[in-house]
C-alpha cells in the first residue's frame, strides 16, 4: 500500500494495465479495452448470422406486445401535457394558429452542430453483406451508396445468380444493425433490459454462444488478441446490478472457460462508476439504453438496499422523440419502425444525442430524416423537429415512454442449485428469497423492482434509495453528491432540473437543505468502464480474483474457502485515483 501512495498513475497504468482486459457489457453496447487506454472500443452489442433458409432479414425475439393501449395512450398524452404546461410549450391549437410564422423563435442547426456540414451528413449507409473476397464467374461490382447492395436481377443489375453469392456469414456491431431488410439474416442481441435475452425462440444456450462470439470478435479485431496468447491476460468484468448471480456465473464461465484468459473479476458497476470519478461516498444514477439503475455508495462499498432498477432509457426516449413528432405532425411521410427495423432506430439515436436537450419554452430544430424502408433508394427529407425538451422528461414522467414488453424469460434455467451457491435458492418466484449476507444475493432481482416501481420517476426513486440508508449524515452527504452516469447523462440541462425536482420532492421533515447533481470530467460513458480499469490496477482485494483452473474445476479462490458469491462485495479502501 505504501508503494501505491507513492507511485504515479501513468507508470502504475503501465506497469499493471497491459495485460488487463475491462469489459463492461450493456443491453445496447459493450465496452471493451485494455486497461492502458483512455477510453474503451464501445461496439453495439449485437450479431446478424446467415441465414440461408431466411428471406429476408429478421430480429429475434421481436414478439413484443408494445403497452400502447387505449389507457397508455391516455397516460402517455395526460403525461405529455403536464410536461409541456411546465415546460411552456405551446399545445397543438396554440401551434396551429402561428403556423404561418416561418421559423419558431428558438431555432437548432441542421447538424446540432455547424452549419458548415453537408445534409447527408446524418445519413447512415447500408452494410455490404457479400463477401468480396469469393472469386465468382460474375462480377459483383461496387454500388453506390444509394443503391441496393442486393441488387436484383429484374432490376437489370449485375447480382450474380443465386448459387454464385457469398454471404458474410456473421456481421458483428454497428455494421450488423445496418443489414439491408432483403439480405437473410438474423440479428440477435444477447441483452436486452439488463438481462440475458431468453425467449422461447432464443434459448439460453444461443444467447451464451452470441456472448462469446462478439466478445472473442472484439478481443481478435478490436485487441489483437489471439486465442493462443489469452492466458497471457486477465479480465475485469464490470456488471450491472441488474444481472442475476446465474447470469454473472456464465459470463466468468465465458472469459475463463471459453475464451481462455488466465483469471477474472468482477465488479460493480455501480463502485466501478464511483471510483471512476474519485468519488468514495456517492448516488450513482445511471442511465443506459434500457435501464436505469439508482445505487448508493458509501466509503467504497455499494449499498445493496438502495439499489433501484427503472424499466426505461435512452432506447425510450428516442422513440418518445418519434411518437412526439407524429403528435405535432412534424414527421415526414416515412414508415419509421425503431423496433422492427434497426436502422430506424440508430437514426432516432442520432437525432437525439444531436439535439436532446430540456429548456424552457418551445425549442425546435431542422433535421434531415431519412427512411429506410427501401434499401434501394433512400428517401430524405428536410423537417422542422418540434418540441424537443418533451422526450427526455420522460425520465421524470416515465408513462410518457412507454417501453416497450417482451414476453418473460422461462425461468427453469435460472433454477441453479450447483456447489457454487453457498445459500439454497428460494425459487418460486423466480428470485432469492433468503436472507444471505452475500451482497448481490441481497438484491432484488429486475423482475420484481419491475413490477414494484413501473411507473416511478427518475426523481423519486433516487429520494427512495437515498432516504432508504436511514442516516441523516449520510442522506445529506448523498444528496449532495449525486452522480449521473450513462449516454443520457449528456442531456443538456438535466442536471438542474434534477437537483430544483429532487431538493422539491425530499419531505419536509427531513433535515436537508441543498441537492448537488456533480459535474463530470469524463464521458459519463464511459466511467463505470473506466472505474473498472482502477479497481483492477490498484488490485485492492485480491482474494477478489478467480484463477482459470479453480472456476474450471471448482469454481473455488485460490487458497480460499469461501464461495463464487463472495466475490462480488468488495470492501475496498477509499482511494480517488480520478486522474490516473
Amino acid at each position: 500500500m505504501d508503494y501505491l501512495k507513492t507511485v504515479v498513475p501513468s507508470q502504475l497504468m503501465a506497469e499493471r494495465g497491459a495485460n488487463l482486459v475491462v469489459i463492461n457489457p450493456g443491453s445496447t453496447n459493450v465496452r471493451m479495452g485494455f486497461a492502458s487506454q483512455d477510453v474503451p472500443f464501445n461496439v453495439p452489442h449485437c450479431i446478424a448470422r446467415h441465414k440461408s433458409d431466411a428471406g429476408k432479414l429478421s430480429v429475434r425475439d421481436q414478439r413484443l406486445n408494445c403497452r400502447a393501449g387505449s389507457t397508455h395512450n391516455a397516460e402517455r398524452e395526460k403525461a405529455y401535457d403536464i410536461i409541456a404546461s411546465l415546460l411552456k410549450i405551446p399545445f397543438l391549437t396554440e401551434v396551429s394558429s402561428s403556423e404561418n410564422q416561418p421559423l419558431p423563435p428558438k431555432m437548432g442547426r441542421v447538424d446540432g452542430i455547424s452549419s458548415q456540414q453537408n445534409k447527408d451528413d446524418n445519413k447512415l449507409n447500408w452494410t455490404d453483406v457479400l463477401d468480396r473476397s469469393i472469386k465468382s464467374s460474375t462480377s459483383i461490382e461496387s454500388s453506390d451508396a444509394d443503391e441496393d447492395p442486393l441488387q436484383s436481377t429484374s432490376d437489370g443489375g449485375n447480382r450474380p445468380n443465386s448459387e454464385e453469392i457469398k454471404y458474410k456469414e456473421m456481421i458483428f456491431g454497428e455494421d450488423a444493425l445496418k443489414i439491408p431488410p432483403s439480405a437473410p439474416y438474423c440479428l440477435s442481441r444477447p441483452i436486452r433490459r439488463g438481462h440475458f435475452n431468453i425467449s422461447q425462440n432464443y434459448q439460453l444456450h444461443q444467447v451464451l454462444e452470441d456472448l462469446r462470439t462478439i466478445w472473442n470478435w472484439m478481443l481478435i479485431e478490436k485487441l489483437h488478441i489471439n486465442p493462443k496468447d489469452r492466458n497471457l491476460y486477465s479480465v475485469i468484468l464490470v456488471l450491472a446490478e441488474t444481472f442475476d448471480n446465474r447470469e454473472i456465473k456464465e459470463m466468468l464461465s465465458i472469459v475463463l472457460g471459453d475464451l481462455g484468459f488466465s483469471s477474472a473479476v468482477v465488479h460493480q458497476e455501480a463502485l466501478a462508476a464511483a471510483f471512476g470519478n474519485g468519488l468514495s461516498t456517492t448516488c450513482v444514477v445511471n442511465i443506459g439504453a434500457q435501464v436505469t439503475q439508482v445505487v448508493c455508495v458509501e466509503d467504497g462499498v455499494a449499498l445493496p438496499h438502495t439499489a433501484l432498477a427503472l424499466p426505461y432509457g435512452g432506447d425510450d426516449i428516442s422513440r418518445c422523440l418519434l411518437w412526439v413528432q407524429h403528435r405535432h405532425r412534424t414527421w415526414p411521410s416515412f414508415k419509421t419502425e425503431p423496433m422492427k427495423r434497426p436502422m430506424d432506430m440508430l437514426m432516432l439515436n442520432k437525432i437525439k444525442e444531436a439535439y436532446s436537450q430540456i429548456r424552457s419554452g418551445s425549442f425546435d430544430a431542422v433535421a434531415h430524416v431519412h427512411s429506410y424502408e427501401h434499401e434501394k433508394s433512400v428517401g430524405q427529407q428536410k423537417t422542422r423537429l418540434s418540441a424537443l425538451s418533451v422526450p427526455p422528461m420522460g425520465l421524470l414522467y416515465p408513462r410518457l415512454l412507454i417501453p416497450e414488453e417482451y414476453p418473460p424469460p422461462p425461468r427453469p434455467w435460472f433454477q441453479d442449485c450447483d456447489d457454487m451457491l453457498e445459500d439454497t435458492w428460494q425459487t418460486n418466484d423466480g428470485v432469492s428469497g433468503n436472507g444471505g449476507l452475500g451482497a448481490w444475493d441481497n438484491y432484488q432481482m429486475l423482475p420484481t423492482r419491475l413490477k414494484k416501481f413501473d411507473n416511478i420517476g427518475l426523481v423519486e426513486a433516487i429520494v427512495s434509495s437515498i432516504l432508504s440508508t436511514g442516516r441523516v449524515d449520510l442522506q445529506r452527504k448523498l444528496f449532495c453528491s449525486i452522480q449521473l452516469v450513462g449516454g443520457v447523462a449528456l442531456t443538456a440541462g438535466l442536471a438542474p432540473v434534477l437537483e430544483q425536482r429532487v431538493l422539491n420532492t425530499i419531505p419536509s421533515n427531513q433535515p436537508v437543505e441543498r441537492v448537488v447533481v456533480l459535474q463530470s470530467g469524463r464521458n459519463p460513458l464511459f466511467i463505470p468502464w473506466k472505474g473498472g480499469v482502477i479497481l483492477g490496477v490498484l488490485d485492492i482485494s485480491r482474494d477478489a480474483w478467480i484463477h482459470r483452473e479453480d472456476w474450471i474445476k471448482n469454481g473455488v479462490h485460490v487458497g480460499s474457502g469461501r464461495k463464487y458469491k463472495d466475490s462480488y462485495f468488495l470492501q475496498s479502501q477509499i482511494m480517488c485515483y480520478y486522474n490516473a
